[in-house]
């Protein structure tokens, strides 16, 4: 057990140091300094004695009993309140050593020293006394300082109920505090022998209390069951990152638990930045803007569009509804299998090998003005008396071996319904030759060309035809060219001016040796090796051999038995011929020719590939076709939306309706144009239906 100083028993029994040294020495005991340690039989002969100094008497028990009572609130989960009151009652006996002794020598000393114990028993009561009454007066303080701390902890419990949510790691660090301040209120008792003279129930009679069994009970806290409270304890992380939550046994109290995993709202806008195609659906558009798709077509109805959610939209619309709900629309880069094909198509010509080819020529100018035949000669065939009406209505491809060279024409329809023939044949030529009649002048589809060559940027070789005329006048065309920006070598500028007649041949050899000095300064090559790819001049359907394409090579060799990709269409080519009819086998750069094997007519001015992957091939196809039909729908639904009120006005205007059918594409555009533009107030062209080929049943 612990040794007690001396210093610390004065400090106990109330006396000072150099009296109780006195008094110990008088008892016989070795001590000389307040730092000397006394042992318990030192203690009890020092007991002794003072008791047979003074003489022992009996002294009575005497007890104390200390209430506390604590008033909790506790509230659950709906928001009720039950109010707890907690009384708490604990009784301390003082009991005398005599009770330890057996009965025999109780009765012993009883009989022999009554006297001597009557004397002892009054001076060992008076000490008894004294620290009997610091002892109790310790433990009030103490319990004092704990309610007021506890107190002071409900206070604060309350207040912080009151305001907003608060971490766990908040209430932790209040544990903790609590904890320490209880720790540091505890106050040490003073050891004290105490017997009781009443037994208490049999067992526990005859045990014999020291003085270090009351300093343990009184150093451990009052009330220690009592003050127990749930405490919130955290379980090892449980599965999908939840934790589990448990309460330690004891009494009920509000707690507060800080759930993390609650959705917060969000305070501030998120804009977001929005990946738009170039045709999307209302159900998309609404997906990535995290919003419902009636939102969408509620505000694509302020923008006066009336669609769908499973209905497709252009890039335009999309990026103004975007922007009008507040996000950020971006275009998006289609990086599919279309764009991996042109690439592999523009790797292979870089790492190809480049040979010369001839020249790519369109003959463009006014109707009438005899390009056909000015072809017809270099040729030396009668294609214009098989036009109808001796007028070109369809683009031509030749192939011409001179002794010049070989070069290739394109011949285009020069009507002002061809517009898009001509604009085709100056986009996929090297060299235009400007066909002009020297007794006629300029005209509005020879202005056409002259735009549409410029645009391409291509050079322009000037063919003054008729000079066989007696009213040729080419000074006047020459003038009028100048004014639109043709300027002649002759006053200086870099456009060549020639001089033929289709009649009589005048000038045509200088036109041929034009042409291949134009070549010659652009430098042509084209890669001879490899899948080809071109572009499609014109389709048509024949009744016996079905659709039949023509096509312009420009870069590799096209064999028969290729598998072609033209725009929305697909096939394996069957059967290729040449102008003349004449069957081939394989052609290169700058041939024109006819093929056979193609599932649909294309439309002119597609570009079409040699393709190894059919399946590849075949989802391109599809992809390109699901790309027009959204095209067609997204036109059809502005149409719907103009004519949504037009039959409830008085003066509602008549529609037309119109089945197109044509033998080739170029003119079925030209047509669907022409008719279109033949529209009036009073009445509509609707063109129900388009195609190629002749009407049939299905078609009304």
């Amino acid at each position: 057990m612990a040794q007690v100083t001396v210093d610390k028993l004065a400090q106990t029994v109330g006396t000072s140091v150099d009296r109780l040294l006195k008094q110990m020495k008088e008892a016989g005991l070795p001590h000389s300094s307040a730092d000397d340690s006394v042992s318990d039989e030192e203690k009890q002969t020092l007991l002794g004695y003072l008791k047979g100094l003074h003489g022992a008497v009996a002294i009575e028990p005497k007890k104390i009993t200390l209430r506390r009572k604590t008033l909790t609130t506790l509230r659950s989960a709906n928001r009720k309140t039950v109010n707890i009151e907690v009384r708490k009652k604990r009784t301390y006996v003082k009991r005398s050593d005599d009770e330890n002794n057996s009965s025999d020598k109780t009765a012993m000393s009883e009989s022999a020293d009554t006297g001597a114990e009557a004397v002892g028993s009054s001076v060992a009561a008076s000490a008894t006394d004294e620290i009997e009454a610091k002892r109790v007066a310790a433990i009030e303080s103490r319990i004092k300082a704990e309610e007021e701390e506890k107190k002071k902890a409900e206070e604060a419990i309350q207040s912080k109920e009151e305001k907003t949510e608060k971490s766990e790691s908040t209430i932790n660090r209040e544990g903790a505090s609590t904890n320490k301040s209880d720790r540091s209120t505890r106050i040490p008792v003073d050891p004290q022998p105490v017997i009781d003279s009443a037994p208490e129930k049999g067992r526990r009679s005859n045990r014999k209390v020291d003085d270090d069994d009351i300093m343990r009970r009184a150093k451990r806290p009052i009330g220690k069951s009592a003050k127990k409270k749930p405490r919130l304890v955290m379980d090892e992380v449980a599965d999908e990152g939840r934790k589990k939550m448990r309460l330690k046994s004891g009494i009920a109290a509000p707690l507060k638990i800080d759930n993390k995993h609650t959705f917060q709202k969000p305070t501030k806008k998120i804009i977001l930045e929005v990946s738009i195609p170039n045709e999307i659906t209302v159900a998309q558009l609404a997906s990535n803007l995290n919003i419902k798709a009636g939102v969408v077509v509620k505000e694509l109805m302020k923008l006066g569009l009336s669609v769908s959610i499973n209905e497709n939209i252009d890039q335009e619309t999309a990026f103004l509804l975007v922007e009008e709900l507040g996000h950020t629309p971006v275009a998006a880069v289609d990086e599919n299998i279309e764009t991996e094909l042109a690439k592999q198509f523009d790797l292979h010509r870089e790492s190809g090998k480049e040979a010369p080819r001839a020249p790519i020529v369109t003959v463009m100018g006014h109707v009438d003005h005899g390009k056909t035949s000015l072809l017809d000669y270099i040729r030396e065939t009668h294609v214009a008396s098989d036009e109808a009406g001796g007028i070109t209505q369809h683009i031509g491809a030749y192939h011409v071996r001179t002794s010049k060279g070989m070069v290739t024409f394109l011949d285009t329809p020069g009507h002002a319904a061809f517009t898009a023939m001509r604009a085709r044949g100056a986009k996929s030529t090297d060299v235009v030759i400007l066909v002009v009649a020297a007794d006629d002048g300029v005209m509005p589809q020879t202005e056409e060309a002259i735009q549409h060559a410029k645009a391409a940027d291509v050079p322009i070789i000037v063919a003054l035809n008729k000079m066989d005329k007696e009213n040729a006048d080419p000074e006047k065309v020459m003038t009028e060219l100048g004014a639109k920006d043709v300027i002649p070598e002759e006053w200086g500028g870099d456009t060549q001016f020639i001089r033929v007649s289709a009649q009589t041949g005048e000038g045509i050899d200088d036109l041929l040796e034009a042409i291949l000095l134009q070549s010659e300064l652009l430098e042509l090559t084209a890669v001879y090796d490899g899948p080809a790819s071109g572009v499609i001049v014109e389709s048509r359907i024949d009744k016996s051999r079905g659709v039949i394409a023509t096509a312009l090579v420009q870069q590799g060799n096209l064999c028969k038995g290729d598998f072609m990709l033209a725009g929305e269409t697909v096939g394996k080519i069957r059967a290729m011929t040449n102008e003349a009819k004449q069957s081939i086998s394989e052609a290169g750069p700058s041939i024109p020719l006819e093929i056979l094997g193609l599932d649909d007519a294309p439309n002119a001015g597609d570009e079409f590939f040699v393709v190894s992957d059919e399946r590849k091939a075949k989802e391109i196809a599809e992809v390109r076709h699901d790309r027009a039909k959204a095209e067609r729908n997204i036109r059809q639904q502005a149409i719907k939306l103009e004519n949504m009120f037009s039959d409830v006005l008085e003066n509602a205007a008549h529609n037309l309706r119109v089945v197109v059918k044509t033998d080739v594409r170029g003119s079925l555009e030209a047509l669907t144009g022409a008719l279109n533009d033949f529209a009036t107030d009073e009445v509509a062209v609707d063109i129900v239906a388009s195609g190629i080929g002749g009407i049939t049943e299905s078609d009304i």
